[in-house]
């Protein structure tokens, strides 16, 4: 059963603006395993860290590097979740997480789904 859906876009110019007058935010904002990648790619995945945390509904107790980004053997974005992510998905019964995420033009979008799949 789908528990939550979230979306968000980020405006790249606007991020690549934000991440070069505060270079602080990429370590703040992203696990080191993320780190390195282009700004575009970043992008999304701040994205989809935003729609992940939209899908749940808020994110009380959950700090950015709870919510990694990683590609599966395919190619396909999933998330790596730790500390206070995974204890906060456990608490509302969350076991699945769908990500899909993507850039174009001027934007990078993710869109999240959570389930209950009762596993």
């Amino acid at each position: 059963m789908i528990a939550g859906i979230g979306v968000d876009v980020v405006d790249l110019a606007r991020f690549e603006r934000s991440v070069a007058r505060t270079p602080a935010l990429v370590p703040r904002l992203f696990a080191e395993s993320e780190r390195g990648l282009p700004p575009r790619s970043l992008a999304a995945r701040f994205a989809a860290k935003e729609a992940l945390i939209k899908a749940l509904g808020g994110s009380s107790g959950v700090r950015w590097h709870d919510m990694e980004v990683v590609r599966d053997e395919g190619g396909d974005p999933s998330f790596r979740l730790h500390g206070g992510m995974l204890d906060l998905m456990r608490a509302r019964g969350i076991d699945s997480v769908h990500l899909s995420m993507s850039h174009d033009g001027p934007v990078a979008c993710a869109f999240v789904v959570t389930e209950r799949t009762g596993r």
